[in-house]
């Protein structure tokens, strides 16, 4: 069944992409949570597609499409007609994001009002759009003066990235908005990144070897991952290539005990282990409980062995051994701002003030896990965060604070050598999420 505008059951899709913008933007629900959820209703593939794609699109644009709406409508709505408000966003994000006709943009859209039970708001919603369609290249040009409209980033985001990277702000801004590649990590276990590329290619699947993660290839289009070649015989792991630098830094060799730290859903958990050829002893620590269930499932797909407990790092009295560690990867918990292309909701979830409570939870974490690393053994800190407050200053006032923690320097063709400590991935660089990392070493005090 198609609508006017050719898409398949379009009304059905926009309704439900409503339904789940909202589900983020009024009730505070992850996009994680929500899409899943909403998309399950479908069983046309393509009707998936469309709604994800209204959906992810509209979340990454909402502080400039918000600010669109804003100029077009005359007053305010009341909080109880938040579903008007984000209709009018999503038949924006159409018009201007999308291939659908206008018309049928606008049509489509005030099409599922039926459905809201609000006949009232459909002279509003039309004559919105339609004034919008007049006046496009005006309205835009006047919202887009204001940084934080004009690439769609709370102004708080905004202020801090430009203090902190005078020269790249824009550039990160710019790459978030940007849709991110999907990435696969070869099992070496299993087979080579070249055999796998062979069976890609003989699948008709176009894939190309990742320019600086060694067991990484970028798809270049896309697919569902567990029809791929190998999948189900643990051949490959999705993951993306910053994050896939953490084992290549701290190398974990055979015999070596290593804590992974805030470890679920295991992504580089079993990196650790295929790149020691499962002959380290990792212990995965993870404090959601129920998250734990995904970490067992992967390490049972790529037959790897780890022992992982529940747990809150920083509180080792609650679940450690008294067995000092060889090395420790701490993937600290962040705000995630470096992974917003993924997560375009992210944008809308976090706050300013969410920040200082992180910096201090990571403070914590880092003071708890040292006294369990042997002297000369290594400890690395990472973020997928983009934000100097969790990452470069984290690591200042730690080495400050420890005089037994010395940083050594990561030498790499990827990111860049921040001036306090560590080395910061921004977003989109060689295809690669925003990623910070530094490595420390117990020395003698």
């Amino acid at each position: 069944m198609k609508g006017s505008s050719g898409q398949p059951t379009v009304l059905n899709t926009r309704f439900i992409a409503l339904k789940i913008s909202l589900s983020v933007i009024e009730h505070g629900r992850s996009l994680s949570q929500a899409l899943p959820e909403g998309l399950a209703q479908f069983s046309d593939r393509r009707e998936r597609n469309f709604t994800q794609n209204m959906v992810l699109g509209s979340l990454r644009w909402q502080v400039r499409l918000e600010a669109i709406r804003d100029r077009l409508l005359k007053k305010k709505l009341k909080a109880k007609d938040e579903d008007i408000n984000q209709l009018i966003v999503l038949g924006l994000y159409q018009i201007l994001y999308m291939d659908t006709p206008e018309h049928a943009a606008v049509s489509e859209t005030v099409g599922v009002l039926p459905k809201l039970k609000k006949p009232w708001a459909k002279g509003l919603v039309n004559g919105i759009l339609r004034n919008f369609l007049r006046e496009k290249e005006a309205i835009c040009a006047e919202v887009d003066l204001k940084p934080a409209y004009r690439y769609a980033h709370p102004q708080w985001m905004v202020r801090t990235l430009r203090k902190a990277y005078p020269e790249q702000w824009e550039e990160v801004l710019v790459a978030n908005n940007q849709i991110a590649p999907l990435t696969l990590r070869v099992n070496v276990r299993y087979q080579t990144r070249d055999a796998l590329l062979a069976k890609l290619t003989e699948a008709g699947i176009e894939a190309i070897k990742h320019d600086v993660a060694p067991q990484g290839i970028v798809l270049l289009q896309s697919v569902d991952v567990a029809s791929l070649p190998t999948y189900e015989e643990g051949g490959f792991s999705v993951q993306d290539p910053a994050a896939q630098q953490a084992a290549n830094i701290l190398m974990p060799l055979a015999g070596e005990r290593i804590l992974d730290a805030c470890a679920a859903p295991g992504g580089k958990t079993t990196h650790l282990l295929e790149f020691s050829d499962n002959q380290s002893q990792v212990f995965a620590l993870e404090k959601e409980p129920e998250r734990l269930e995904r970490l067992a499932e992967n390490l049972y797909r790529l037959e790897l062995e780890a022992d992982y407990q529940a747990g809150d790092a920083s509180q080792p009295k609650s679940w450690w051994n008294g067995e000092l560690f060889d090395k420790i990867l701490l993937d600290a918990p962040c705000s995630a701002t470096g992974i917003i292309r993924r997560h375009p909701d992210i944008k809308w979830h976090r706050t300013e003030e969410d920040i200082e409570a992180l910096v201090a939870i990571q403070a914590d974490i880092l003071k708890a896990l040292w006294p369990l690393l042997k002297e000369g053994g290594q400890l690395l800190y990472a973020t997928c965060s983009i934000l100097p407050q969790e990452n470069t200053l984290q690591i200042q006032q730690f080495l400050v604070s420890e005089p037994s923690a010395k940083e050594i320097c990561i030498e790499a063709e990827w990111g860049v050598r921040q001036e306090g400590a560590g080395r910061q991935i921004f977003p989109g660089s060689y295809g690669m999420d925003g990623f910070f990392y530094c490595l420390l070493e117990k020395v003698t005090v």
